[in-house]
């Protein structure tokens, strides 16, 4: 089973050149049942990647782009009118897709956004006085961009608080962009990755998730994850710049994203327990977008990943 996942990691970073984040992050996503929100700039193969996966796994892809006219029903679906039989029949919207790729999600009025977040975090979708549940297997990937802001609907911070994940990526490096050049003009890579045998089934990745949550978690390292949390709240035990850059810590959901990425992490990885190594791998995608900042920290372009630095140096390992 992890051989399958390996196979496949492998296959996609053949395809998602100068990304190994991404796909790393795509795939312990996908083994913690969570969603991802993905800030990075035009052209680093954010759609690519989602799409790769879906080519990869036994599962139906889907691609939304919010703009601004978006309607809540072209998201969820509506009912339908049918003469024929005199009765209203529901049209399932683009969100009843295994994978779904919300572009700029940001691009959408706040009752475009709730539509969406609605079902990420109830997995049902209710129209009229029906509700109907979302398959089992769904996972949204929605995209940001940090560069034009210009006509954009930000996000509150209850809302991005359901994202499992916010993950930033840059551009690659100069031995990537030789090999997406390379790509792009039909020319061989030195090293080609062959597509996996198989696509991976619905039940595998089902049982993959029942794998990683049965990970083993030392009770000092159970209590550390819980320690970086707490400390996001209770800032002052571990310093005035801390407590001064911090307005607001990190929800409960952020203990629940840590533990399960962590495990999914460390299953990645070919290991039977979880470290802290684990922990700090993941700390800032899970919890960049939980913290609120001062507006003192704001003025002195602090960033929440500065402040998690802080915290990862200063709570100690129990």
């Amino acid at each position: 089973m992890l051989t399958s996942f390996l196979e496949l990691r492998e296959w996609l970073s053949s395809q998602i050149l100068g990304q190994a984040k991404l796909v790393d992050r795509l795939l312990i996503a996908l083994l913690a049942d969570g969603h991802l929100l993905v800030e990075g700039a035009p052209g680093l193969a954010k759609t690519k990647a989602i799409k790769s996966l879906s080519e990869g796994l036994e599962a139906s892809f889907q691609r939304i782009q919010f703009t601004p006219d978006l309607l809540p029903s072209d998201i969820t679906g509506t009912e339908i009118f049918r003469p024929e039989t005199a009765e209203f029949v529901f049209q399932e919207g683009p969100i009843f897709n295994n994978l779904v790729l919300a572009d700029e999600i940001n691009r959408a009025p706040a009752k475009v956004q709730s539509a969406l977040l609605e079902g990420m975090s109830e997995r049902q979708v209710s129209v009229g006085r029906n509700t109907m549940a979302l398959p089992d297997l769904f996972l949204v990937m929605a995209t940001q961009n940090p560069i034009e802001q210009e006509g954009t609907y930000p996000l509150p911070e209850a809302q991005l608080d359901r994202f499992l994940m916010h993950i930033k990526i840059d551009y690659p490096d100069s031995s990537a962009e030789r090999d997406i050049l390379a790509l792009a003009r039909g020319e061989a890579l030195s090293k080609s990755v062959p597509a996996p045998s198989k696509s991976l089934s619905q039940e595998t990745i089902m049982a993959a998730r029942q794998a990683v949550i049965q990970m083993h978690m030392a009770e000092s390292v159970d209590e550390y994850l819980v320690q970086l949390v707490l400390a996001t709240r209770a800032p002052q035990n571990y310093g005035e710049d801390i407590a001064s850059w911090l307005e607001y810590g990190a929800s409960p959901r952020a203990t629940i994203a840590l533990d399960r990425c962590a495990r999914a992490h460390a299953w990645l990885n070919n290991r039977d327990y979880v470290s802290p190594d684990d922990l700090h791998a993941v700390a800032h995608d899970c919890l960049r977008h939980r913290l609120i900042l001062s507006y003192e920290a704001e003025a002195d372009g602090i960033t929440t990943d500065k402040v998690i630095d802080a915290l990862l140096a200063r709570v100690p390992i129990a």
